[in-house]
């Protein structure tokens, strides 16, 4: 899909306020509210959108500790890689699972937990447990120093 100036707007305003009603973001990008909705829907059908959801804070829920987890495979086969992936997907405790290079290991997790004890039971009784995981290295968050989910649409007007 070829976005233009007004797809852009679109979808900057929507990383910014997911809620906002199709009459506020048409006012706010110019356009009559039929054709943003028109084009709100051409996005969203195009999977450029791929959902809504409400950013919680995770403090105030009692979710105070956050590790980043690397962990090494025993084997590099597609049956292991899929075994753990579907692992970690049902941990709900997992935020994050990325496959990475340029480490010595497979993978990153990021895991948001309440504290030292529950990050234990996680990794002892849970994570350590996944056929195949052999090494893991923690390092935990002391702050967020940078903490956003909206995409830099400045840098794909540059790629496209």
């Amino acid at each position: 899909m070829q976005l233009d100036r007004h797809d852009r707007l679109i979808l900057e305003v929507l990383q910014q306020d997911a809620r906002i009603s199709n009459q506020d973001l048409a006012e706010r990008i110019a356009l009559s509210p039929s054709s943003c909705l028109r084009r709100l829907r051409a996005l969203e059908e195009a999977g450029l959108v791929r959902g809504y959801r409400a950013l919680l804070d995770a403090r105030k829920l009692g979710l105070s500790l956050m590790a980043l987890i690397h962990i090494s495979m025993d084997r590099h086969t597609p049956e292991r890689f899929e075994r753990f992936e579907a692992e970690v997907a049902a941990t709900p405790e997992v935020l994050e699972c990325l496959l990475i290079t340029g480490q010595e290991a497979d993978y990153q997790l990021k895991v948001v937990v309440a504290d030292m004890d529950a990050y234990q039971e996680l990794l002892l009784n849970r994570i350590t447990r996944i056929p195949g995981v052999t090494g893991v290295h923690s390092s935990f968050v002391l702050r967020r120093v940078v903490d956003r989910t909206a995409l830099p649409l400045g840098e794909a007007r540059r790629a496209s």
